[in-house]
């Protein structure tokens, strides 16, 4: 596995970033990935290390030690082969997957890890820049079709699954481009949207059929309490669906916020993340918003410490706020994890983002009593320091203190699917919320109603890109099965 010493050898190379000056004033990816001589070096720290724990670290199963050793040997070609094996999206998780696999990586049991996410990333931008990642053909057609409902990565990548199984398939978006939260989440400077056009191109030459705007529900659509995006310009039943087609496999989004019921909440200038980040990148894809919502010159206040709080605070500041402050209700982490307690697993340690870098004051443990408002716009909003004490959280007495702010946005992560597409196909759903449907080898995947599956983030709530895309290439295995009693996708 690269070189055997390799580990011993060379210290672990991180991705550049251009300077923050620079990178604040557009919206285009500004990561410097690695020089191949760089990613050669890296590959080479790949341990020959009898277990990769890495491999099962990640979610879709990257055969990592193959693809680093042919990094290493040069054979660029083979490494694309090895990788497109497991993971349809390298390009998509080689940016913002935060690399379970490395976490698990035996190397990082006492040192720093092998730069696994640095190494997928230059594999794929390597394979597009010479023309390797073209379009498979299916070897023989079915004559089955098959409906995928939602765009984002889960079906994106049961669609191709299915497709190249031979099937007719035709994927279904309420929004008027492919791509989920990848396209509508996401900012252009971690993911440049460019990236996905490129692969809808690639899977409509394979013979995928698409169609946006479509929304997938029952006469009320989405209900009048849905706060999800939704551009849709056409309703279809699940009747028609299940008229139409002899499979249907739900792989929408875990799309409803987690609300924030204080006082004040109702105060103009209060959104939800989802609310505020979806229209910057339609306005940076070109499209027209009236009342686009701007953090130009405002005290901005974000709530929630993750990754979609960390996108709030990037294009908070591209936009030139005056201030931004992040608020997590949960303490501080450790800046360093204790490894021989928790590796191989996910740590729970500080992590610091590129959009942290480019400035914002953190606070933890910190919640949210109240917003203030003049004239129905919040310009205030009141907290309270909060503690673990017999295992409940509580609030610190004497530690209220009055924020100033102009724009509030909620990233307190999402709760559930949207319940009426749910409810419309009469799906039954699990305690959260979500389609109630299991993993198991036999079966796995389906629903409670004949013919329908679910799988990504509808099915096992909020999660990963990587897991989005792992749950549609099993999915599609299933409902390959189902279709024609076997399957020779991989599970």
């Amino acid at each position: 596995m690269g070189k055997t010493t390799g580990f011993m050898e060379y210290e672990r190379i991180e991705e550049g970033y251009a300077p923050v000056a620079e990178r604040l004033k557009h919206y285009k990816e500004f990561v410097i990935g690695l020089t191949t001589d760089q990613a050669k070096v890296q590959a080479a720290r790949c341990m020959d290390c009898g277990t990769p724990f890495c491999n099962n670290g990640c979610p879709v199963n990257n055969i990592i030690p193959d693809f680093n050793d042919l990094v290493y040997q040069g054979d660029w070609k083979n490494a694309i082969t090895t990788l497109h094996s497991t993971n349809n999206f390298p390009e998509f998780t080689g940016r913002i997957c935060p690399a379970p696999c490395e976490a698990a990586c035996v190397a990082n049991i006492n040192g720093d890890a092998i730069g696994i996410k640095s190494i997928e990333h230059s594999i794929i931008d390597r394979a597009w820049s010479e023309g390797w990642v073209k379009p498979l053909l299916p070897k023989h057609k079915t004559g089955k079709k098959v409906a995928v409902v939602g765009a984002g990565p889960a079906g994106m990548a049961a669609a191709q699954q299915l497709v190249r199984a031979g099937h007719d398939v035709t994927l279904f978006e309420k929004n008027d481009r492919v791509g989920g939260l990848l396209r509508y989440g996401i900012p252009d400077f971690k993911l440049d949207k460019g990236l996905i056009d490129r692969r809808v191109e690639q899977m409509v030459a394979e013979g995928l059929k698409i169609r946006t705007g479509v929304l997938i529900a029952g006469k009320d659509g989405l209900g009048k309490d849905s706060k999800v995006t939704n551009w849709a310009k056409e309703t279809i039943s699940p009747e028609q669906l299940n008229a139409e087609f002899d499979a249907v496999l739900l792989t929408g989004g875990s799309e409803q916020s987690r609300d924030l019921p204080v006082p004040g909440r109702d105060l103009e200038g209060v959104h939800f993340a989802m609310e505020f980040l979806p229209q910057q990148n339609k306005v940076n894809a070109g499209d027209k918003l009236k009342g686009q919502i701007r953090a130009d010159g405002k005290h901005v206040i974000v709530i929630g410490g993750g990754d979609t709080g960390s996108d709030c605070v990037g294009t908070s500041n591209r936009h030139g706020a005056k201030s931004v402050t992040q608020f997590e209700v949960m303490p501080m982490p450790p800046e360093q994890e204790n490894k021989p307690l928790v590796w191989p697993y996910w740590p729970i340690k500080l992590r610091t983002s590129s959009s942290h870098d480019e400035g914002v004051v953190r606070e933890f443990a910190i919640s949210t009593k109240e917003f203030g408002g003049e004239k129905g716009k919040v310009k205030s909003l009141t907290t309270v320091q909060v503690e673990f004490k017999d295992g409940k959280l509580s609030e610190v007495p004497g530690t209220e203190k009055v924020w100033p702010a102009d724009l509030v946005l909620l990233a307190m992560g999402f709760v559930n699917p949207v319940a009426t597409v749910l409810e419309a196909f009469g799906v039954d759903k699990d305690a959260r919320g979500n389609a109630k449907a299991s993993t198991d080898f036999i079966g796995g995947y389906a629903t409670s109603v004949p013919k329908v599956f679910a799988a990504g983030d509808i099915r096992r709530g909020q999660s990963l890109v990587v897991w989005a895309i792992r749950e549609g290439r099993q999915a599609a295995r299933a409902v390959d099965e189902f279709l024609m009693g076997a399957s020779e996708l991989p599970r």
